[in-house]
C-alpha cells in the first residue's frame, strides 16, 4: 500500500478523489440534484481515471504492452458493460445502442488521435507495431459490417424488419464473439511474437508491485463504473441546463466520460514514447466493444431486458463507425505517427461532434 499512499501524496490529480465519497454521499441524499452530481461525477471519474492509469502501467511493464494494453481495454469497458446493462434491464435500447456507437467512434478516433498528437509534440516521430494496429482495426471493420447488415436489411423490407433482424442479430452475436475470441487466440498466443512492441520508449518511475497494481486496477474499476452510473442517471437533466442537445450527450460525451479511465492510460504511454500501448488501448477497447460488449448485449438482453435486442442502428451511426474504421487502418498502415497524424484524425472527430451537437440524428 506504501507506493499508492506515495503517489496519492505526490501526484496533486489525485486529491480529486475526495469527490468520490462526496459523490456517493450526495447520490444517497439529494438524487433529485442532477446538476450537481454531474459536476462530481466528473470530478470523481478523473482521479479515479489518472489512478487506473498508473496502475495499468505497472501491470504493462511486467506483461509487456500487448497483454496490458489488451487488459487496460478489457478494465476500461467493464464501466461500459455496467453502464448499458443497467440501462438495458430499464428497457432503455436506444440508449444502450448509442452508448455502443458512441464509444466506438471516441476510441477508435479521439482517443487514437489525441494519443498521435500529444506524443508526436514530444517526440518528432514515433514508431509502433503496425502488424498489431492493423489486425485491431481489421476486426474493427469486421464488426462494422456485421452492424451494418440489420440496418441495411431493416431499409429494404420494413415489413419483415423485426423478426428477421432479430434472429440476424443473434446469429451475428455468435460469430462477433467467435472472431474476438480467435483474434485474441491469434494475437496473444499462436502469433504473438508479430505483436512485440517496436520501443518501450521512456520507463519513468519504478511500476508498483503486480499484486498492488492488479488490487488497485480490480478496485478502482469497480468505483469507476459506480461513479459512471450515477454519471448517466444524472447528465441528460444536467445536458439540458448546459444546454446539450441529447444526441450529443449520449454519442458524445457519455462515451467520453466512459473511456476516461482508458483515455488516461492511453495518453500517458504516448507522452512515454510507448505508442503501442497506447495503439493497443484505443483499437483494441473499439474493438473489444464491438466484437465482444455489444455481442454480450444481445445475448443478456434475451435473460434480463424486457425485450430482445439488436444489432440495428440508425444510419448516421453506422456511417460514422464506417469512417472511424476506415480512418483508422489508414492511419495506422505505416506504423509512423507525427503530431499532425493525430490532428487530422481528431479533425474527423470534431466534425461528428460539430453534426451531433447542431443536428441530433434520428433514432430507429
Amino acid at each position: 500500500m506504501k507506493p499508492l499512499l506515495d503517489e496519492i501524496r505526490r501526484n496533486p490529480l489525485l486529491w480529486l478523489l475526495v469527490f468520490v465519497p462526496v459523490l456517493f454521499g450526495v447520490a444517497r441524499l439529494r438524487p433529485g440534484s442532477h446538476t450537481l452530481l454531474f459536476v462530481l461525477a466528473v470530478l470523481a471519474i478523473v482521479p479515479l481515471a489518472a489512478l487506473l492509469s498508473h496502475a495499468t502501467e505497472s501491470v504493462a511493464a511486467k506483461t509487456g504492452d500487448a497483454a496490458g494494453g489488451l487488459l487496460n481495454a478489457t478494465l476500461g469497458n467493464l464501466t461500459e458493460l455496467v453502464i448499458a446493462l443497467t440501462a438495458l434491464r430499464a428497457g432503455q435500447v436506444t440508449l444502450v445502442k448509442a452508448s455502443i456507437a458512441g464509444a466506438i467512434v471516441t476510441n477508435t478516433l479521439f482517443m487514437l488521435g489525441a494519443s498521435f498528437l500529444l506524443g508526436g509534440l514530444k517526440f518528432h516521430v514515433q514508431e509502433y507495431n503496425r502488424v498489431s494496429a492493423r489486425m485491431q482495426a481489421g476486426l474493427l471493420f469486421l464488426a462494422t459490417v456485421a452492424l451494418l447488415i440489420p440496418s441495411a436489411v431493416a431499409s429494404a423490407d420494413a415489413a419483415a424488419a423485426t423478426p428477421f433482424t432479430r434472429s440476424l442479430s443473434l446469429g451475428l452475436a455468435v460469430l462477433l464473439i467467435v472472431a474476438y475470441g480467435l483474434g485474441m487466440l491469434f494475437s496473444l498466443r499462436t502469433h504473438r511474437e508479430l505483436f512485440a512492441s517496436t520501443a518501450h520508449g521512456d520507463e519513468g518511475e519504478a511500476p508498483w508491485p503486480l499484486g498492488l497494481a492488479l488490487g488497485t486496477l480490480a478496485a478502482v474499476t469497480v468505483l469507476v463504473a459506480l461513479a459512471s452510473e450515477v454519471f448517466v442517471e444524472s447528465v441528460q437533466q444536467a445536458a439540458e441546463d448546459f444546454g446539450m442537445t441529447p444526441a450529443f450527450v449520449g454519442f458524445i460525451v457519455v462515451a467520453l466520460v466512459g473511456a476516461a479511465a482508458e483515455m488516461a492510460s492511453a495518453f500517458a504511454g504516448a507522452r512515454k514514447n510507448r505508442l503501442d500501448l497506447s495503439v493497443g488501448i484505443a483499437l483494441g477497447s473499439a474493438s473489444q466493444i464491438a466484437l465482444f460488449v455489444a455481442p454480450v448485449l444481445v445475448l443478456l438482453s434475451y435473460l434480463i431486458g424486457p425485450a430482445p435486442m439488436d444489432l440495428q442502428l440508425w444510419p448516421g451511426a453506422v456511417v460514422m463507425m464506417l469512417i472511424a474504421a476506415l480512418t483508422a487502418a489508414l492511419v495506422t498502415n505505416s506504423g509512423r505517427s507525427a503530431w499532425f497524424v493525430g490532428v487530422l484524425v481528431l479533425t474527423v472527430y470534431l466534425i461528428f461532434a460539430l453534426t451531433l451537437y447542431l443536428l441530433p440524428p434520428r433514432t430507429p
